[in-house]
């Protein structure tokens, strides 16, 4: 049975590989490897904390620096789907230049916002119980991100709305976007909008930032290169 269970952590550690795309030379090498490291719950639970506390902080240094949301198209925060043709309007009636400001604005706000985040992931990491480490470790590749999503969006989006919202004011947002949803509301035959963007900002930063989490731990888990001290490396091998 320990076998079995040890078995099924190296396969989750792979990569979530079918068993049968691994060699039965690769599985005896692996489970002679971590039998010989004689890794305890406890190492296995540090180890896992480790993983989360080193992509928890890359992926927020890297959100949160200038043009850390704006210039990466894998987390830039859009224009508001809901006003989505508020948009096509306005550039087709000259007006690209504020939009395209507008949409700089917002992810400038969502960067601000995520500055806030690595103390509150790594107090949700220290509080970690060895069975939430367990799971993890024999769950998906974005199992300790799923983890961060459950103990920390909460949080995070107390904390981030007050912060989007003083940043959307100092960088003068209703400049740009209070006389676009006005100007468009007052057109002929079309559907008023007017979307909360401290809402709408917010959610779309934590979006953003458990992506890139998700993209460390990803790492982490496949390519030894990322495993920077000796406890990852002994967890996750390598």
């Amino acid at each position: 049975m320990k076998k079995l269970l040890l078995l099924l952590s190296i396969t989750s550690l792979s990569g979530g590989q079918l068993f049968s795309q691994i060699s039965i030379n690769q599985v005896l090498n692996t489970v002679n490897s971590t039998i010989g490291a004689g890794l305890t719950t406890t190492e296995i639970t540090q180890g896992l904390k480790e993983a989360l506390t080193v992509g928890s902080r890359n992926a927020t240094a890297s959100a949160s620096k200038v043009d850390g949301f704006y210039k990466n198209p894998k987390i830039k925060i859009p224009w508001p789907s809901e006003a989505k043709d508020m948009k096509n309007t306005l550039n087709s009636m000259g007006m690209k230049k504020q939009v395209t400001a507008f949409e700089k604005q917002v992810n400038r706000a969502a960067e601000d916002a995520a500055k806030k985040a690595a103390p509150i992931f790594i107090k949700s990491i220290t509080s970690m119980s060895i069975n939430d480490g367990l799971s993890i470790l024999q769950g998906k590749n974005d199992e300790a991100t799923q983890y961060l999503k459950r103990t920390t969006s909460d949080q995070l989006m107390a904390e981030f709305k007050p912060i989007v919202s003083e940043s959307l004011k100092k960088v003068d947002i209703t400049r740009y976007w209070k006389p676009l949803f006005t100007n468009y509301n007052k057109l002929p035959m079309v559907k008023k909008v007017n979307p909360n963007l401290d809402d709408y900002v917010s959610r779309k930063a934590m979006e953003g930032l458990f992506k890139l989490v998700a993209e460390e731990e990803f790492k982490i888990r496949q390519d030894p290169a990322a495993r920077v001290n000796d406890i990852l490396r002994k967890v996750f091998g390598g």
